[in-house]
């Protein structure tokens, strides 16, 4: 499906049919041609409902506001609403609201996201018969919107939407095709764009750099891990951002062995790996101002005669000792060793981002990433960037009383808190004590646990993964661009 921009106004474009928002049920409207029908039919332009009246080829759809989060709602329903006709193609009008062109974006980024599919494993394939949307540049409530504005909006959501949809690919993958080895592989096909360098790094090398804690975990594995460090490097940077992702291929809890229910879906622990790929992917096709890193500890846990266990004591690359109390909670073990090795690129910003804590999900429900940290106005930074990109988040508060729930009578810390409450930030706080005083600042963990994947779809993510955390720092990212 291509979208593209047209200097027309809407009913004098040829498609196939015309989608019409009716934003907060305003039936008065010059596009609406069918109102008398809409209490025959029963239509009341709630959000998310449709009506296509065949007679005059307008395929309506109920929006609450002109807000971006409602237009990309609106448009991958619509999309929704259309698959299982014979339509070709489609144009539809903008919606702009006080920010010209924001709104161009987020009809992108809409149905973009509503047209991924994912049937890989599928022997009968989904199909569409939808080739093109033709966005004209006829506005619904204000001054018209430019080619060049809707141009280059069109761009940046398209290419939001297409990384998003990459590390939902990436997720989806069964952990039999996934594994630390392919996810190198994968991230090393990236380099055909511009700028873009990845370095693989094997266990030789782990063990070099004293990166026993992301040994541990791997240990029991017949699939051999890998440190995964991809590079965009545009000219004249202005700033390093550097960005770790928690790639457990799969997570069986190790010898902490998780309930066969909880095993399902254990292919999403590397959802912050694929986000951090994601991000760097779709940094590099926008051209962003910014030196970006994203490194992946690839691994799976997994049992075995070789399985590290309870009561062992880890030493981590930065030498700090961990006395392992659960095998379950190894994603922050990979992060640690990882997070050693990224600060030794003197980043400006540094983001982990992880499937980490079920206790987050507990905390904040299913579509909510979690954003901790030591710096306030970077917390709020993320989550107004979050805001924007549509992506729900909620902020936890770091606190001294429970970094001590951490403590070891035998190691430098425990890998889980000595209490069930507060699992999420006591995973944040283990985190913390392998961040260097001159990062704390420049320190971001967001827990992903949450909105990774769903089992049933959701708004414009389908059932399985969502590429959480790709929109929201793609979007800090724009606005730090233009300072």
């Amino acid at each position: 499906m291509h979208v593209n921009i047209l200097n027309q106004k809407l009913f004098d474009s040829t498609s196939d049919v015309k989608i019409v928002f009716v934003v907060a049920k305003a039936f008065e409207h010059r596009w609406i041609r069918d109102k008398e029908s809409f209490e025959l039919l029963g239509f009341k332009g709630e959000s998310e409902e449709t009506l296509f009246v065949a007679a005059s080829r307008i395929l309506y759809v109920g929006c609450d506001s002109l807000d971006a989060e409602d237009i990309r709602l609106s448009a991958a329903k619509a999309l929704e609403a259309l698959k299982k006709t014979n339509v070709k193609t489609v144009s539809i009008g903008t919606y702009s609201s006080d920010c010209p062109g924001m709104n161009v974006k987020a009809l992108a980024e809409g149905l973009m996201l509503g047209s991924y599919v994912f049937d890989q494993y599928k022997s009968k394939k989904e199909s569409s018969t939808l080739e093109s949307v033709l966005i004209c540049l006829e506005d619904y409530a204000r001054t018209d919107v430019s080619v060049e504005t809707a141009s280059k909006a069109l761009k940046e959501g398209t290419l939001i939407a297409e990384a998003t949809n990459f590390a939902k690919a990436i997720v989806n993958t069964t952990p039999f095709d996934m594994t630390p080895i392919a996810l190198a592989k994968l991230a090393q096909t990236l380099t055909s764009l511009p700028n873009v360098t990845c370095k693989v790094m094997d266990e030789t090398f782990l063990k070099e750099q004293g990166m026993n804690a992301f040994l541990a975990v791997n240990r029991a594995s017949v699939h051999p891990p890998r440190l995964i460090h991809l590079t965009y490097m545009p000219k004249a940077p202005k700033k390093r951002l550097v960005y770790v992702g928690k790639g457990l291929t799969y997570d069986s809890g190790g010898l902490s062995l998780k309930p066969s229910e909880h095993m399902v879906t254990m292919k999403a622990d590397k959802s912050g790996g694929a986000a951090v790929m994601s991000i760097l992917k779709a940094a590099a096709e926008l051209e962003l101002p910014f030196e970006v890193h994203a490194i992946i500890g690839a691994t799976e846990n997994m049992i075995g005669g070789d399985a590290y266990k309870p009561d062992d004591v880890l030493v981590a690359k930065n030498g700090k000792t961990i006395e392992v109390r659960n095998t379950d909670a190894e994603g922050r073990l990979v992060l640690a060793d990882c997070l050693c090795y990224a600060q030794e690129l003197k980043p400006d910003l540094l983001v982990d981002m992880a499937t980490l804590t079920g206790a987050c999900v507990v905390a904040l429900g299913e579509y909510t990433t979690g954003i901790m940290g030591h710096d306030s106005a970077l917390k709020h930074s993320m989550q107004k960037a979050a805001d924007k990109s549509g992506e729900l988040s909620g902020m936890l508060p770091f606190n001294k009383y429970l970094k001590k729930l951490l403590k070891s009578s035998v190691a430098d810390m425990s890998n889980i808190s000595s209490s069930r409450y507060g699992g999420a930030i006591t995973a944040g706080l283990f985190l913390d004590n392998f961040i260097e005083e001159a990062y704390k600042d420049k320190w971001l963990h967001l827990d992903i646990a949450g909105p990774a994947y769903l089992e049933k779809a959701w708004g414009y993510n389908q059932s399985g993964a969502t590429g959480a955390g790709v929109r929201m720092n793609l979007y800090w990212m724009l606005e730090e661009a233009k300072k």
